[in-house]
């Protein structure tokens, strides 16, 4: 059985992106900051990132932080409003074929 494997896998690409995206980072104190590894939970709810910091100084907090990683839908959301927006005016197009009410009136 490859229980592991999963976990495994999820924690050296966590590890990649952020070694890649720490010296991004427009602040100075995280100049020097190496992840040397991601430990994470069997169920993938829980990981935990292990760095080394050249010249200890540099970095000056009292604890680390937890890091925490969710989904951000919020472009998800303005896509599907944007949709919903076309559908709209698609609708209000059909419905409108050149005269106000749709010009189902003037037979009456």
């Amino acid at each position: 059985m490859s229980g592991g494997s999963r976990p495994e896998r999820v924690a050296e690409e966590f590890r990649e992106i952020l070694a890649e995206e720490i010296p991004r980072l427009k602040d100075p104190r995280v100049g020097f900051v190496t992840v040397t590894r991601v430990e994470v939970s069997p169920d993938l709810r829980r990981a935990t990132v292990y760095y080394t910091v050249l010249g200890q100084d540099q970095v000056r907090m009292k604890f680390t932080p937890d890091l925490e990683f969710e989904e951000d839908v919020g472009l998800a959301q303005v896509e599907r409003v944007t949709e919903l927006l076309r559908e709209i005016g698609a609708q209000r197009t059909v419905e409108e074929p050149g005269e106000p009410g749709g010009g189902e009136e003037e037979g009456e």
